[in-house]
This record gives structure tokens, C-alpha cells and sequence, in this order.
């Protein structure tokens, strides 16, 4: 599944705030993506960290058509290498939007970003395009 669902997200953010208030919440924004081979297998399996860049490429290297899970608000596609089957789940502005979405329509504290490493320069125009950074 995609790496931070939006639907899962909301669930844990409303969760918390029955805790907590927004005012000392800070959204967790993954930036980055997994690849997994198929099939999965519980407790065994295990996906590749990759950067959502790399994620585009490995998709336009194997011709993969890229989709996007309305649900999760996440990117995502399929790919075989090496007669393995692979699913990519990863972020783009889509997906990030959402989350930002979350922190504005609960008025969270703010974010911090998993791994900032993985440049992604579209996340950080989104960013600056969103909120008034500090």
C-alpha cells in the first residue's frame, strides 16, 4: 500500500487530537517511496527505499504506466525486471498536497519531513507555494 495513505493519515491526526491539541502536532511527510517485489509475503518481504525521482525513472525505464489510488491520494505502478514482479508506492505533488491539506484543515502545528535527503524539488515549491514558512 501507498507509503502514507491519506485515509490513514486523517485516522491517526483525528485520533491524536482527541490527546492532544493541534497546537503541538507536527504532520510526519514521507519523502520518499518503496519498492516491493511481488509477491508479498508477511513477515519476509522486504521493499526497497527509493527516492520519489527514482521512482519516476524506474517507471519511464520500464514503461510502466503511472496510477494514482484515490483512497490513499498516493502515486503508484507496476513493473516486471528480471521475470520479478514489482509494485512502486511513492510521493508527488498530488499526494504531498493532501497532507499539507490535513495540516491546514486542522490547523496543525506544523511538519517534519522522513527523509530529507531524497531531493525533490517539487515538494519544496509546493511548500513554499502553500505556507508562509518560518
Amino acid at each position: 500500500m501507498a507509503v502514507a495513505p491519506i485515509n490513514k493519515v486523517r485516522q491517526v491526526v483525528e485520533y491524536a487530537l482527541t490527546k492532544i491539541p493541534p497546537s503541538k502536532i507536527s504532520l510526519g511527510i514521507p519523502n520518499y517511496g518503496y519498492n516491493w517485489t511481488l509477491p508479498f509475503v508477511q513477515g519476509s518481504s522486504k521493499a526497497t527505499t527509493i527516492g520519489n525521482i527514482e521512482a519516476v525513472q524506474i517507471a519511464v525505464a520500464n514503461n510502466a504506466a503511472i496510477q494514482f489510488d484515490e483512497t490513499a491520494q498516493s502515486p503508484y505502478f507496476h513493473y516486471v525486471s528480471e521475470g520479478l514482479s514489482h509494485e512502486v508506492w511513492f510521493e508527488d505533488v498530488r499526494s504531498l498536497s493532501a497532507k499539507f491539506g490535513l495540516v491546514k484543515e486542522f490547523n496543525l502545528r506544523g511538519m517534519g519531513y522522513w527523509q530529507i535527503m531524497q531531493l525533490f524539488r517539487a515538494n519544496w515549491l509546493l511548500l513554499a507555494d502553500t505556507f508562509s514558512i518560518i
